[in-house]
Protein backbone atom coordinates (compact mmCIF):
# COMPACT_ATOMS: atom_id res chain seq x y z
CA UNK A 1 0.00 0.00 0.00
CA UNK A 2 1.42 2.84 -0.98
CA UNK A 3 1.47 6.51 1.25
CA UNK A 4 0.46 9.52 0.64
CA UNK A 5 3.81 10.98 -0.13
CA UNK A 6 4.04 7.87 -2.38
CA UNK A 7 1.43 8.64 -4.07
CA UNK A 8 2.08 12.41 -4.84
CA UNK A 9 5.59 11.23 -5.96
CA UNK A 10 4.08 9.05 -8.63
CA UNK A 11 1.82 11.45 -9.90
CA UNK A 12 4.34 14.17 -9.90
CA UNK A 13 6.92 11.79 -11.46
CA UNK A 14 4.28 10.61 -14.57
CA UNK A 15 3.89 14.83 -14.74
CA UNK A 16 8.02 14.60 -14.96
CA UNK A 17 8.29 12.25 -17.84
CA UNK A 18 5.38 14.12 -20.09
CA UNK A 19 7.71 17.09 -19.71
CA UNK A 20 10.75 15.43 -20.74
CA UNK A 21 8.43 13.73 -23.21
CA UNK A 22 7.65 17.48 -24.15
CA UNK A 23 11.12 19.13 -23.84
CA UNK A 24 12.80 16.58 -26.28
CA UNK A 25 9.84 16.67 -28.81
CA UNK A 26 10.21 20.59 -28.69
CA UNK A 27 13.91 20.49 -29.23
CA UNK A 28 12.76 17.69 -32.38
CA UNK A 29 10.38 20.17 -33.86
CA UNK A 30 13.10 23.21 -33.60
CA UNK A 31 15.38 20.71 -35.60
CA UNK A 32 12.91 20.05 -38.21
CA UNK A 33 11.50 23.62 -39.45
CA UNK A 34 13.60 25.88 -41.51
CA UNK A 35 11.59 28.76 -40.43
CA UNK A 36 13.38 31.00 -37.79
CA UNK A 37 10.46 32.63 -35.94
CA UNK A 38 9.34 28.78 -35.36
CA UNK A 39 12.82 27.48 -34.46
CA UNK A 40 12.98 30.08 -31.85
CA UNK A 41 9.53 29.41 -30.77
CA UNK A 42 10.47 25.65 -30.63
CA UNK A 43 13.47 26.25 -28.47
CA UNK A 44 11.47 28.85 -26.45
CA UNK A 45 9.03 26.26 -24.85
CA UNK A 46 12.19 23.17 -25.12
CA UNK A 47 13.47 25.49 -22.78
CA UNK A 48 10.58 26.33 -20.43
CA UNK A 49 9.61 22.52 -20.63
CA UNK A 50 13.03 22.17 -18.97
CA UNK A 51 12.50 24.70 -16.37
CA UNK A 52 9.50 22.86 -15.24
CA UNK A 53 11.35 19.55 -15.10
CA UNK A 54 13.97 21.10 -12.47
CA UNK A 55 10.45 22.60 -10.13
CA UNK A 56 8.80 19.22 -10.97
CA UNK A 57 12.07 17.31 -9.65
CA UNK A 58 12.28 19.60 -6.38
CA UNK A 59 8.62 19.38 -5.47
CA UNK A 60 9.37 15.21 -5.56
CA UNK A 61 12.42 15.20 -3.62
CA UNK A 62 10.96 17.45 -0.99
CA UNK A 63 8.87 14.36 -0.49
CA UNK A 64 11.62 12.55 -0.56
CA UNK A 65 10.83 10.22 -3.59
CA UNK A 66 13.07 9.40 -6.00
CA UNK A 67 12.99 11.36 -9.48
CA UNK A 68 12.55 8.95 -12.39
CA UNK A 69 15.09 9.72 -15.39
CA UNK A 70 14.43 9.99 -19.19
CA UNK A 71 10.97 10.15 -20.98
CA UNK A 72 8.43 7.69 -21.95
CA UNK A 73 7.78 5.54 -24.98
CA UNK A 74 4.82 7.33 -26.30
CA UNK A 75 6.77 10.30 -26.27
CA UNK A 76 9.91 8.43 -28.39
CA UNK A 77 7.04 7.67 -30.74
CA UNK A 78 5.50 10.73 -30.61
CA UNK A 79 8.91 12.45 -31.74
CA UNK A 80 9.50 9.72 -34.21
CA UNK A 81 6.34 10.31 -35.54
CA UNK A 82 7.31 13.73 -35.55
CA UNK A 83 10.41 13.27 -37.12
CA UNK A 84 8.67 10.78 -40.20
CA UNK A 85 5.91 13.36 -40.65
CA UNK A 86 8.56 16.35 -41.51
CA UNK A 87 10.44 13.96 -43.59
CA UNK A 88 6.91 13.68 -46.09
CA UNK A 89 4.81 15.93 -45.30
CA UNK A 90 4.76 19.25 -47.70
CA UNK A 91 3.76 21.84 -45.03
CA UNK A 92 6.10 20.13 -42.22
CA UNK A 93 5.90 23.57 -40.03
CA UNK A 94 1.84 23.21 -39.87
CA UNK A 95 2.11 19.36 -39.00
CA UNK A 96 4.50 19.99 -36.19
CA UNK A 97 2.28 22.31 -34.98
CA UNK A 98 -0.50 20.18 -34.85
CA UNK A 99 1.39 17.87 -32.73
CA UNK A 100 2.55 20.38 -30.43
CA UNK A 101 -1.37 20.92 -30.12
CA UNK A 102 -2.14 17.42 -29.11
CA UNK A 103 0.95 16.98 -26.95
CA UNK A 104 -0.25 20.66 -24.73
CA UNK A 105 -3.83 19.01 -24.65
CA UNK A 106 -2.45 15.77 -23.33
CA UNK A 107 -0.59 17.69 -21.04
CA UNK A 108 -3.15 19.94 -19.93
CA UNK A 109 -5.12 16.78 -19.40
CA UNK A 110 -2.75 15.29 -17.14
CA UNK A 111 -2.16 18.27 -14.94
CA UNK A 112 -5.74 19.02 -14.31
CA UNK A 113 -5.83 15.20 -13.16
CA UNK A 114 -3.39 15.39 -10.79
CA UNK A 115 -4.89 18.76 -9.61
CA UNK A 116 -8.40 17.61 -9.71
CA UNK A 117 -7.77 14.09 -7.40
CA UNK A 118 -5.34 15.07 -5.01
CA UNK A 119 -5.27 17.16 -2.21
CA UNK A 120 -1.59 19.11 -2.64
CA UNK A 121 0.67 20.55 -0.46
CA UNK A 122 0.55 24.17 -1.57
CA UNK A 123 3.69 24.40 -2.61
CA UNK A 124 2.94 21.71 -4.98
CA UNK A 125 -0.36 23.18 -5.88
CA UNK A 126 1.02 26.56 -6.52
CA UNK A 127 3.79 24.87 -9.34
CA UNK A 128 1.85 23.11 -11.00
CA UNK A 129 -1.09 25.78 -11.40
CA UNK A 130 1.63 28.14 -13.05
CA UNK A 131 2.88 25.35 -15.07
CA UNK A 132 -0.65 24.36 -15.90
CA UNK A 133 -1.84 27.96 -16.78
CA UNK A 134 1.79 28.61 -19.10
CA UNK A 135 0.84 25.71 -21.00
CA UNK A 136 -3.14 26.75 -21.63
CA UNK A 137 -1.28 30.24 -22.68
CA UNK A 138 0.72 28.97 -24.76
CA UNK A 139 -1.52 26.80 -26.72
CA UNK A 140 -3.29 29.38 -27.95
CA UNK A 141 0.00 31.00 -29.29
CA UNK A 142 0.22 27.67 -31.02
CA UNK A 143 -2.98 27.62 -32.88
CA UNK A 144 -2.36 31.32 -33.90
CA UNK A 145 1.11 30.09 -35.26
CA UNK A 146 -0.32 26.84 -37.23
CA UNK A 147 -3.59 29.83 -38.66
CA UNK A 148 -0.52 31.58 -39.56
CA UNK A 149 1.40 28.98 -41.70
Amino acid sequence: MSTYTETIGNKLNDLLERTYDAEKGYKKAAENTKNSHLKSFFDKKAQERYDFGHELKTEIKTFGQEVDKGGSLTGAAHRTWMDVKALFSADNDEAMLEEAIRGEKASLEEYNDVLGETALPPSTQTVLVKQRDAIQSELGTIKRLEDMS
